[in-house]
């Protein structure tokens, strides 16, 4: 079972990102990036794993097409 310390609040998250807390909220919501709540709070966290799966799926290159 994953502790709370494996999770990032969304500030966090954004800052390892890159990006605002609200460009992480919306890929969040649009299911861009798995996110869970925490039941206490109900505030939005996102597991490290999840961030680094994203980073590396943005950084691949665009394929070119020939022209």
């Amino acid at each position: 079972m994953p502790k709370l310390c494996d999770y990032f609040k969304t500030a966090e998250a954004a800052e390892i990102l890159g990006v605002s807390q609200n460009t992480l909220r919306k890929w969040a919501q649009d299911g861009r990036i798995p996110m869970r709540r925490n039941p206490a709070n109900g505030y939005r966290l996102f597991r490290r794993d999840d961030l680094d799966a994203f980073l590396n799926e943005v950084a691949k290159p665009v394929r070119q097409s020939k022209k």
